[in-house]
């Protein structure tokens, strides 16, 4: 992930640790030179032996760069990429400073979008600020106008945290029906801190005054208060599982669901909930390159593109331990587990309290996990079955209707049907049923 801007934003979002990174670069411009950036395209795809490579705009704000800066990576890419490589774009973005020039631009050159988006304008505007400390969401919208006015595809970003971590299916069914959101992100916020830094902390990561209050490290064994609860976000993920597995599998796309039945196919497709990691860089605006984008930090500096090539920066021995200690250093008690198939133990950011018998590593969010992979075992099972027949995962809800139905009050087949739709059960929700319960039969399943 390239950060032109490096931690610099126009939002002072108050849970936002990544603000205080500006202080690793004191009295820095924080913007990417000219020759920065040739240098960083040249090189990523030099280094990309496959035939499509990412190009991943993040921040801080990538849009304070402006977009001449943009235009001009792409004149390096058809620069520098090899016969045959397709190239694509993706922006993480607060959606602020979007407009019809930037959404043009995004069109025309296949951009995928990610949005922050926090929910309902109460939820989001709860820690998602301005300089000045006021809520950011009817910017935001103003913003994803603009982006479906254009035809833009875009995903939403969605941060759990105190303030809207109870309120699952309203945020799902807000960014589902009034946003009409179909790639939804969900990022559980949890913000380390130690005892005597609790007082400071409390006040957010951007500082008064534009004066960070601390670098933010992966240290400390406390969170914040804004800080979502382990079994909080278990629960998050439950609810809003629970409505998705019945009626949007298929046409909303949530990507811990996702991927979640990535693992329960043997498959690993994000690095948080892979056995190893250490596929997801950051470079900072002066070509610093660091182990991830959640420890740019002085002790997981790599080296600068300037000196050392990107592409033997990332098989480097130091990289290579990075990302392997994510299985090394798992404790016995995950190491036992019946889901750590899911999640090897979730990212290594978050491995900051004891297991039961008191060994150190454990996640910090392991309680939700276990609840959310428990919860969802009987579901993944029967999408991941489907697909081994070369059927689509989609017929699952078929599944949830017939339990439904077949745990309710039986209305006769010529009879109305009981969901007020006016037809004959038959031709309604009887024909689910029948579906169903058909389907079920010729896999071999019960009813």
């Amino acid at each position: 992930m390239a950060k032109p801007t490096g931690a610099t934003c126009n939002l002072d979002c108050t849970y936002c640790f990544f603000l205080s990174k500006e202080m690793l670069y004191p009295g820095s411009r924080f913007r990417m030179a000219e020759d920065m950036l040739e240098l960083y395209i040249r090189q990523l795809l030099e280094a990309h032996q496959t035939p499509e490579v990412v190009v991943s705009w993040q921040g801080g704000e990538p849009t304070l760069m402006g977009l001449d800066f943009f235009k001009r990576s792409i004149e390096f890419v058809e620069k520098y990429k090899k016969p045959g490589q397709v190239v694509s774009y993706t922006f993480q973005t607060n959606g602020v400073l979007l407009d019809d020039v930037w959404c043009a631009f995004f069109k025309e050159h296949g951009f995928l979008i990610g949005l922050s988006v926090d929910g309902p304008k109460s939820m989001h505007d709860a820690y998602r600020v301005n300089k000045g400390g006021r809520g950011s969401f009817d910017q935001v919208m103003r913003g994803l106008a603009c982006l479906k006015k254009h035809r833009v595809e875009f995903n939403i970003l969605c941060t759990v945290h105190a303030a809207n971590g109870d309120h699952p299916l309203e945020v799902y069914k807000f960014f589902r029906d009034d946003l009409a959101a179909r790639h939804i992100q969900f990022i559980p916020i949890v913000e380390r801190t130690t005892e005597e830094a609790r007082s400071e902390t409390a006040k957010g990561w951007g500082g008064q005054d534009g004066q960070n209050l601390r670098l933010y490290t992966q240290s400390g064994s406390l969170v914040t208060e804004r800080s979502i609860r382990a079994e909080q976000y278990g629960r998050f993920l439950i609810a809003i599982f629970d409505e998705w597995i019945r009626r949007d599998v298929g046409t909303v796309f949530v990507q811990t669901f996702d991927v979640a039945l990535g693992s329960w196919l043997g498959q690993h497709n994000l690095c948080v909930v892979s056995p190893t990691c250490g596929n997801a860089l950051a470079l900072e605006h002066n070509g610093d390159l660091y182990s991830c984008d959640h420890f740019v930090e002085p002790g997981y500096l790599l080296g600068n593109i300037r000196d050392t090539p990107m592409a033997e920066m990332v098989a480097s021995e130091k990289q290579r331990k990075f990302g392997c200690n994510k299985f090394d250093t798992l404790p016995e008690y995950c190491r036992n587990c019946d889901v750590l198939f899911a999640c090897y133990g979730d990212c290594p950011r978050n491995r900051f309290i004891s297991t039961p018998d008191g060994e150190p590593g454990l996640n910090y969010l392991c309680a939700g996990y276990k609840l959310f992979y428990h919860h969802i075992n009987e579901a993944m099972r029967l999408m991941g079955s489907l697909l081994k027949q070369g059927r689509f995962a989609d017929e699952v809800m078929e599944h949830y209707a017939a339990e439904r139905s077949l745990s309710a009050p039986k209305a006769g087949r010529n009879a109305p049907c009981p969901c007020g739709s006016g037809k004959k059960y038959k031709h309604c929700h009887g024909a689910s049923v029948d579906r169903a319960d058909s389907n079920l039969i010729k896999s071999g399943r019960p009813l």
